[in-house]
């Protein structure tokens, strides 16, 4: 497989990133050859040892959060990433597009708890998105609109070829100098047509208008792009039983021992979980009837907030919040096509001493 293939099969898993978030190819080039396919939590020196080998990294933690203006040897990220240029190693991001999928980061932690009735939460914008619209005749239609789904177009996360369709009639007078495929010049036409609506990224955009414009029979073909936006939800708020204690408990057992853990000891009806940093959700998931939020990094104000709104937190830590969700992503790459290497190495910073 090719490296843009191996990420088009990753765009199905998810493509619901943060607006704020390096989604996707971080380094490397889309037309390489993959053969081997490495998986890890995040890019630290004991990974790059490991994956000296693979042709591409799929790492869940973005190397480069921010641009840099120079890629130069050394023990940052940005000499990490200089190592992997030179050993030829592509590397792609997927993080909170893997938060978001179904399957991913969120929902592997909430399998840990024990999350039953499971509903999205934690809204986030997303990057921009844009939607298709043309008129097509209906005996085109199929040809336009297979042209536009092989140019990316009408993806909506595990769904391909997603569109609306909705019937018609265009209208058009061909002046001097044209050359209609229906209608005479001078004359006015109407035409039975079908508006075409998909569903486009920013990536993919100029390649699906590329596609319509060969794939469509007219002359002078009508289409407009309109960007929308839709928050993409990054957490999970489900019911669940038992008491704070013995979620603290089961977490133990499950993530380790180094757990903090705040609010009153009772009977739980729903928990909340996000993978990572999530003690800005607090509210959120509140509002959503969580009992008690799960994830990491969180502060003493933010543990005060959810006190004052008589809601526990569970903070497992920032890494062991996504582990779960990083042993899924190795699952799904699995199934993609290369031979996967696991080279995850634990990135926890914090040891116990």
């Amino acid at each position: 497989m090719l490296v843009r293939e191996v990420l088009d099969s990753l765009a199905t898993l998810g493509d619901r990133a943060a607006a704020w978030d390096p989604y996707g190819l971080q380094l490397g080039d889309a037309g390489a050859n993959v053969t081997r396919l490495g998986v890890c939590h995040e890019v630290t020196p004991e990974v790059l040892a490991k994956a000296a080998d693979v042709d591409l990294l799929i790492t869940y933690h973005p190397l480069l959060f921010k641009p840099v203006n120079r890629l130069v040897a050394g023990s940052g990220p940005e000499g990490r990433a200089y190592h992997l240029i030179t050993a030829g190693v592509s590397l792609a991001v997927v993080h909170t597009a893997w938060d978001a999928a179904a399957g991913g980061t969120s929902d592997a932690l909430g399998a840990t708890v024990g999350l039953r009735e499971v509903e999205a939460f934690g809204a986030v914008e997303q990057s921009p998105r844009w939607r298709l619209v043309t008129f097509v005749p209906p005996d085109h239609l199929q040809r336009v609109s297979t042209a536009l789904v092989s140019a990316g177009a009408g993806r909506i996360g595990n769904y391909t070829a997603c569109s609306f369709r909705s019937e018609g009639l265009g209208t058009f007078l061909p002046e001097s100098g044209a050359a209609p495929a229906v209608g005479k010049v001078g004359e006015l036409s109407e035409v039975a047509e079908i508006r075409l609506e998909m569903r486009v990224g920013s990536g993919e955009r100029d390649n699906a208008v590329a596609a319509l414009l060969a794939a469509h029979p007219y002359e002078e073909p009508a289409f407009d792009i309109y960007e929308t936006s839709a928050p993409s939800m990054i957490g999970r708020v489900g019911a669940i039983g038992g008491s704070l204690t013995d979620l603290v408990e089961l977490l133990r057992r499950e993530v380790g021992p180094e757990i903090r853990a705040a609010g009153q000891d009772r009977q739980l009806q729903r928990a909340a979980v996000l993978p990572g940093s999530g003690g800005s959700f607090i509210g959120q998931a509140r509002s959503r009837g969580a009992d008690v939020l799960i994830t990491g990094d969180v502060s003493h104000h933010q543990m005060r907030q959810a006190l004052d709104l008589d809601m526990g937190v569970i903070d497992i830590g920032h890494a062991p919040s996504e582990r779960p969700g990083v042993m899924a992503l190795a699952d799904a790459a699995a199934k993609i096509g290369p031979e996967v290497v696991e080279v995850d190495v634990d990135p926890t910073p914090w040891r116990s001493r």
